[in-house]
C-alpha cells in the first residue's frame, strides 16, 4: 500500500453560544481535517489543532508522504518531522503538530487495512465507556439560549446538565477578573451539584499568584477535584502548592520541569499536540511511571474525539474524564456527530480504525465557515469590539 495524496481542510465548528473567559471569547474551534489517501482506496482521516497545520501540510508535508507505506509510520515521521530534541532552536511545533495529525489517519488507515477497531491495534478495550465532563462558563446570550452571568445562573446551568444528560462530572472556567465571582460561583455550582459530584476548575493562567492563594483558600473547603492553569507558570504553581491541597493541570506540556517542581499533578493535552498517537501513548507511560495524570482537552471535531476515545480505551493509566463542549457545539464533520455524552461517558465506536464517517457536506460547510469568518480569533474583547482584553490586576 502507498499514499498517493494527503489534503488538510481547515474548518470552522461554531458553539451554539459563545462563552467568556478571562482574556476573550470562544465562539468555537478552528481545526484541520485530514484525509491521507491510498493507493488500495483507504483512506485515513486526522485532524490537526490549529490552521496553520494546513498549509504547512498540502504545501510541504503531502508531497514528503507520497509514496510512502502508510503503515510503516516511523518511516512516515522521518520524512516530515525534524529531530525533536533540536527543533526548537530552530523553529516551532507547527511540523509536529501538523504531523500529529496525519498520524492519527496513518492509524485509521491501519485499522481499517486489518479490519480492526482502533483500540484493538493499541492494545485491547481496558474500558468501552469513555468518561467526560460537562463543561460550563459565563456565556453570551443568542435567541433564548446562554446568558449565563451571574453565580446563580451558572449554578442553574450544572443542574440543568444532571437534569438532561445525567451529568455528575463538572469543569469551567470562571475568571472574569473578579476573584470574588469566581468563589462565589463554585459555593453555588457545589450546592447545585451536590457534595460527591467531580467539580473541576479551568483558570487559562489567568490569575496572578497572590489572588489564586486568596481564591484557592476560599474554594479548598468545596471539594474541588482540580484546577488547571491558576498562574501562568509552573513556577508559579509550585509556590501555590505550598498553601492549597488541591490539584493542579497543565496545558504546559514540560515533564523534565513538572518532575523538578513537583508540579502539575497532571497534564491536559492534544494527541496531535504531542505528535500523533504513538507519541502520546509514550508519553502517557512516562507519565504513569512518574506518577502524573492525563487527559485530553476539549474542542475537537469527532475525528479528533474518536482518536481520544480509542486511546483512552486501551489506556489503563488515564482514569480522569476528559473535557467536554460537545453539548454546545452545533455541527460536526462526521456523519455520526457530534458525540453526545450520556450519564458522563461516550461508547467508543466499533467500527475499523477510528470508526467514523467523513460527511463531505459538513466537511464543505465547515471550510465555508473558515473562509468566510477566518479562524476562529478566541482573545478578542467582546464589549469592546475591535480590541484584545487585557486582564486586570489584582
Amino acid at each position: 500500500m502507498k499514499i498517493t495524496g494527503v489534503r488538510a481542510t481547515a474548518v470552522n465548528i461554531p458553539l451554539v453560544v459563545p462563552f467568556l473567559f478571562a482574556v476573550g471569547t470562544y465562539p468555537g474551534d478552528t481545526k484541520v481535517v485530514i484525509e491521507v489517501l491510498t493507493d488500495e482506496g483507504i483512506t485515513g482521516l486526522g485532524e490537526a489543532p490549529s490552521p496553520e497545520c494546513a498549509a504547512v501540510i498540502n504545501d510541504h508535508l503531502a508531497q514528503a508522504l507520497t509514496g510512502l507505506d502508510p503503515l510503516d509510520i516511523q518511516a512516515c515521521e522521518r520524512a516530515c518531522v525534524p529531530d525533536l530534541q533540536v527543533m526548537p532552536n530552530t523553529g516551532d511545533s507547527t511540523v509536529l503538530r501538523a504531523f500529529g495529525g496525519i498520524e492519527i489517519g496513518l492509524w485509521d488507515i491501519r485499522g481499517k487495512a486489518f479490519r480492526q477497531p482502533l483500540y484493538m491495534l493499541l492494545g485491547g478495550a481496558f474500558r468501552k465507556d469513555i468518561p467526560f465532563a460537562e463543561y460550563f462558563a459565563f456565556r453570551q446570550s443568542r435567541n433564548g439560549i446562554g446568558g449565563e452571568r451571574t453565580p446563580h445562573a451558572i449554578a442553574d446551568y450544572c443542574a440543568s446538565m444532571t437534569d438532561q444528560h445525567g451529568s455528575t462530572m463538572f469543569e469551567g472556567k470562571l475568571q472574569l477578573g473578579d476573584p470574588m465571582l469566581e468563589i462565589a460561583s463554585v459555593k453555588a455550582i457545589r450546592h447545585a451539584i451536590g457534595d460527591t459530584a467531580l467539580l473541576r476548575l479551568d483558570g487559562n493562567m489567568s490569575w496572578s499568584l497572590p489572588t489564586a492563594r486568596r481564591i484557592l483558600a476560599e474554594i479548598e473547603p468545596y471539594n474541588i477535584r482540580n484546577y488547571e492553569d491558576p498562574v501562568a507558570t509552573l513556577e508559579g504553581m509550585a509556590k501555590l502548592r505550598q498553601h492549597s491541597s488541591i490539584s493542579f493541570s497543565t496545558h504546559t506540556v514540560d515533564l523534565q520541569r513538572a518532575l523538578r517542581l513537583g508540579v502539575p499533578d497532571s497534564f491536559v493535552t492534544n494527541l496531535a499536540v504531542l505528535g500523533g498517537i504513538s507519541r502520546a501513548v509514550r508519553f502517557i507511560a512516562a507519565c504513569e511511571r512518574t506518577g502524573i495524570g492525563w487527559w485530553c482537552f476539549s474542542g475537537e471535531t469527532g475525528i479528533g474525539i474518536a482518536a481520544y476515545l480509542h486511546l483512552i480505551a486501551a489506556t489503563p493509566w488515564v482514569t480522569e474524564p476528559g473535557q467536554c463542549i460537545l453539548h454546545w457545539q452545533v455541527d460536526d464533520v462526521i456523519e455520526e456527530g457530534p458525540f453526545n455524552p450520556k450519564n458522563n461517558v461516550v461508547r467508543v465506536p466499533e467500527g475499523y480504525g477510528l470508526g467514523v464517517t467523513l460527511s463531505p457536506e459538513r466537511l464543505r460547510r465547515g471550510h465555508e465557515r473558515y473562509l468566510r469568518d477566518g479562524p476562529y480569533n478566541y482573545f478578542r474583547d467582546p464589549d469592546a469590539p475591535g480590541q484584545y482584553r487585557r486582564l486586570p490586576l489584582h
